[in-house]
């Protein structure tokens, strides 16, 4: 989440006119994550989220990405619920960009990690996969491997003013990468969240009340977003690999959705996979975030270190 387009109360009162969730009591922007613009709404009635979607969303897809949370919610997720208008539409247009009202979700983030919370989070990942089933319409992953070359291209050399040789040592990884990729019939394929950061998942005593933030899921291998938890939630301050939260993740995940044996002989490659995307789309974002956005830029020599680790290991 991040602010890049700046609301003025009495456009956003009149915005709020036009749906039955009370009148409008404060709001105030959210700076973390890089992608849309996200607002805190405290109303009448209660708290809620704007979203004004700005930069990688196709607003084309948007409703594919609200279908899917009305989904998943419909079938017992705890996740955003879009809220229509009382016209009956969701998708909306505000500051001359689409715009989306959810329900807020009540619980916390975590700022410091366990094995414990790791245990939760597989276990909502599998609920969420299985959850997707049904949900018929599909949307092709948008930063696939078939997108990461030419990421890696509009970044021209800059990656090596951060990490000298950074740009050699991604594009030979990422070739390795690509070549030994699985066919899409390999392995099981479902609707993804394909963004499951810390951030991106509430907790109350312990157990996950909600997962949010669902404008990167995409049709693709299930097993891609558990390789995409391992690279978010493994890493001690960013560096050091916790073996021990690793196997709370797939310990959780599977005692609710077994893996495949070919999606645990993938996983180390879908891992390194997951690396190069993020450093990829951090290293982007470092480059090209306004200067006065209110965003939190995340580093990208991050990643870096995640995939050399992965790169190395037969198993995870």
């Amino acid at each position: 989440m991040a602010v890049y387009t700046e609301l003025a109360a009495e456009t956003l009162e009149a915005f709020l006119g036009t749906y039955a969730i009370g009148t409008l009591v404060s709001f105030h922007g959210i700076a973390e994550g890089v992608e849309n613009s996200n607002f805190l709404l405290r109303t009448t009635e209660g708290d809620f989220i704007l979203t004004l979607f700005e930069r990688r969303v196709n607003a084309s897809e948007l409703p594919w990405f609200l279908g899917l949370m009305q989904h998943l919610a419909g079938r017992g997720l705890n996740c955003p619920l879009p809220v229509s208008d009382r016209n009956g539409t969701a998708l909306r247009t505000l500051a001359d960009r689409p715009a989306a009202i959810t329900t807020f979700l009540p619980g916390v983030s975590a700022t410091q990690l366990d094995g414990g919370l790791c245990l939760e989070l597989g276990k909502a990942l599998a609920r969420l996969h299985i959850a997707g089933e049904g949900y018929s319409a599909v949307r092709p992953n948008a930063l696939s491997p078939a997108a990461w070359g030419p990421l890696l291209d509009s970044c021209g050399e800059s990656g090596d003013v951060l990490s000298p040789g950074l740009t050699a040592e991604v594009r030979a990884a990422l070739q390795l990468i690509e070549s030994a990729w699985p066919l899409p019939d390999e392995l099981p394929r479902g609707q993804i969240h394909a963004d499951l950061f810390p951030d991106n998942v509430f907790f109350q005593n312990g157990q996950v009340s909600g997962l949010i933030d669902f404008y990167f899921a995409c049709t693709d291998f299930l097993a891609y977003d558990l390789a995409i938890c391992l690279n978010a939630w493994c890493f001690r301050d960013e560096k050091t690999f916790a073996p021990s939260f690793a196997a709370a993740i797939l310990q959780g995940y599977e005692s609710v959705r077994p893996l495949t044996e070919a999606e645990k002989s993938a996983l180390p490659l879908l891992c390194q996979g997951a690396s190069i995307r993020f450093l990829l789309t951090r290293l982007y974002d470092w480059i090209n975030t306004p200067a006065n956005a209110l965003v939190t830029r995340k580093d990208p020599l991050a990643y870096l270190v995640r995939l050399r680790h992965f790169a190395g290991v037969s198993h995870v």
